[in-house]
């Protein structure tokens, strides 16, 4: 099964990618825009260090818009899902997005990815010039938080709320002595910032901070450095080839610390890349509830509509992630009328107010973006999957 998910993963990935594709849900990939359509535009890391993340984004979005349509649409309106790559560079993030935009039918901005992209699309007043929501960004960075804007929906919690958990966890354990293993941008520094702060409210300091290039591999001196420093823990603010590459190569140097890593990675990927027996016993914080048992309805539904729309896919946080996401969206779009504007989608997001997703509660305001705070850390289990 493992194997026929990589497989259709990088067929949907590769077929995605391709310049100007549009998907449209439930009625497969056309160039042809008919008149009753709501356009949502998304820009996801299809190629490079982040390729398989992107395509489980775009994944838990198309299965709920494909449901979606199959009942008949918004307003009697199709969704068409149209997707670009950005191949997690930040300026091609900004340039597909000011594309997107220039689109008068693209109604709202979803998913996107990278703290350093998203905070680029802010500095240079791309968000504010389009006038549009970007709805469930795959990014915890506090640069996106506060100070508060008015463009971005987040559905998840942030880094600082992550790391402060996983922070809370492993020194109740009495695992004082912790490092960081980040990326050397935005994402890593928000994620760095964020165990610092947790470290000092309780008079802890952090014993090692070791950087890696972003879009790479390179972690070879972030191992050496981190080796050397005999902590406890060690936290990484990392996506999935790099974290694979620092734990891979940790501990066969005979690195014996707990590993962390922030919830941005794939476990399926991360036990691929690294190998089951570095794997096991990593610690991943994540942001959404426990996607692989059918306890809540909103889980259901999603397991659901995977299985109709998807069969090949596994159940995966990242896609679980983003259809949560897709179903805050839709419901905007539902109370933002027919015929909806941008303007109109961003005042229906704002009324979302203790919104029931399935068991999963959010809330908007207009002062408020952050509709959840939820944070749990999983463990990579023996068997190569993830237990509770």
């Amino acid at each position: 099964m493992k194997t026929v998910w990589m497989t259709w993963g990088r067929r949907m990935a590769a077929a995605l990618a391709m310049p100007g594709l549009l998907v449209v849900a439930g009625l497969g990939a056309t160039m042809t825009v008919r008149a009753a359509e709501l356009v949502v535009g998304q820009v996801a890391p299809l190629s490079g260090v982040l390729a398989s993340t992107g395509a489980q984004m775009v994944l838990g979005g198309k299965i709920y818009f494909d449901w979606v349509n199959a009942q008949g649409g918004v307003h009697g309106a199709s969704i068409r899902h149209t997707v670009v790559d950005d191949a997690y560079k930040v300026a091609d993030t900004v340039r597909l997005t000011r594309e997107l935009l220039a689109k008068p039918e693209v109604v709202a901005l979803y998913g996107f990815a990278g703290t350093a992209n998203v905070t680029q699309l802010l500095t240079d007043g791309v968000l504010e010039q389009g006038g549009a929501a970007l709805v469930a960004p795959y990014t915890g960075g506090e640069s996106l938080r506060n100070p508060f804007n008015p463009w971005i929906f987040h559905v998840r919690a942030g880094y600082a709320d992550e790391t402060e958990h996983m922070v809370q966890q492993l020194t109740t354990l009495g695992m004082n002595r912790v490092a960081v293993m980040y990326q050397d941008d935005g994402f890593g520094k928000a994620g760095l910032a964020g165990v610092e702060a947790a470290l000092a409210k309780r008079n802890l300091k952090l014993v090692v901070a070791a950087g890696y290039e972003r879009n790479t591999d390179k972690v070879d001196d972030a191992v050496k450095a981190i080796k050397a420093s005999d902590v406890h823990a060690v936290i990484m603010i990392a996506v999935n080839k790099p974290a694979a590459a620092f734990i891979q190569r940790y501990r066969e140097q005979g690195g014996g610390a707990q590993l962390y890593n922030i919830s941005v990675v794939d476990p399926t990927e991360l036990v691929k890349l690294a190998g089951l027996k570095n794997a096991h016993g990593l610690g991943i914080s994540q942001v959404v509830p426990y996607p692989y048992r059918p306890q809540l309805p909103v889980v259901r539904e999603y397991q659901t509509l995977l299985k109709k729309y998807a069969p090949e896919a596994e159940v995966n946080y990242t896609s679980f992630e983003q259809f949560l996401g897709a179903k805050v969206l839709v419901e905007a779009l539902r109370r933002a009328g027919p015929g909806p504007t941008r303007t109109k989608v961003v005042k229906a997001l704002e009324s979302l107010q203790s919104h029931d997703l399935g068991g999963i509660t959010l809330s908007y305001s207009p002062t408020n973006r952050i509709g959840s705070r939820y944070v749990e850390v999983t463990v990579i289990g023996s068997n190569g999957r993830l237990m509770k």
